[in-house]
């Protein structure tokens, strides 16, 4: 079943002479459960592309339809509401409250939204994702790939339909960077989630069921991956 649709989508920063064409009409789609490598060389529109979908930048032309609707009909906060319940984000530099514990920072967008966490459910994803020793613990106290799991954790938790991750490996090594890869994989799979994830690294990319490059603004590639 299909979860996203974009058509047409351009993005230009700027006008006249300075202006700068970020994506230049992107057409792509994602199924449930799918998960998804868009790479690119830097300054290929590929992060501006997942802004664009997580709806934390509007484009200046096309859609993003997610789950039959498009986000950019909203107004703010109807698309800050949206965005909240139904997109989980993973980015590089993990975003953590270094006053929260690593269980109070994964709830924290479902409270945030006025809502009681499903225990059951986020003491699955801590459990799968190898927090459990950890949950009182603070940021600090934590390694890299420990803080981007908590990342994860976070994005799971409120049960998103898709997961957006810039770079989520850009700070880790490269053993560390394979198990978090795998372990976002898993949970995408355990949970029916769509993820799709932002990469220069082709290690990374090659996990994926799908690959889509991305160069000037425009995809030239969907390569299926081989099962």
């Amino acid at each position: 079943m299909e979860i996203l649709h974009v058509t047409d989508l351009k993005k230009t920063y700027g006008k006249g002479d300075t202006a700068v064409e970020a994506l230049k009409g992107v057409d792509l789609s994602a199924e449930k459960g799918e998960f998804i490598a868009i790479v690119g060389t830097s300054g290929s529109g590929k992060s501006t592309l997942l802004h664009m979908l997580g709806g934390l930048d509007r484009p200046t032309s096309g859609t993003v339809s997610i789950d039959g609707k498009d986000i950019f009909t909203l107004e703010d906060e109807e698309l800050t509401i949206f965005r909240r319940r139904k997109i989980g984000f993973v980015f590089q530099s993990f975003n953590l409250v270094p006053i929260l514990s690593v269980y109070e920072n994964i709830v924290l967008p479902i409270e945030l939204d006025g809502n009681k966490p499903d225990k059951e459910f986020v003491d699955r994803i801590i459990d799968t994702l190898g927090l459990s020793g950890k949950i009182n613990a603070y940021p600090n106290e934590l390694s890299g790939g420990q803080q981007q799991r908590v990342a994860i954790a976070r994005a799971l938790a409120a049960a998103p339909q898709i997961i957006l991750a810039d770079e989520p490996t850009g700070n880790l090594d490269s053993k560390t960077s394979q198990d978090v890869m795998g372990l976002l994989k898993v949970m995408g799979e355990r949970f029916s989630q769509t993820i799709i994830v932002i990469t220069h690294n082709e290690e990374i990319a090659q996990m994926a069921d799908r690959i889509i490059r991305i160069e000037d603004g425009l995809v030239v590639t969907k390569e299926v991956q081989a099962c």
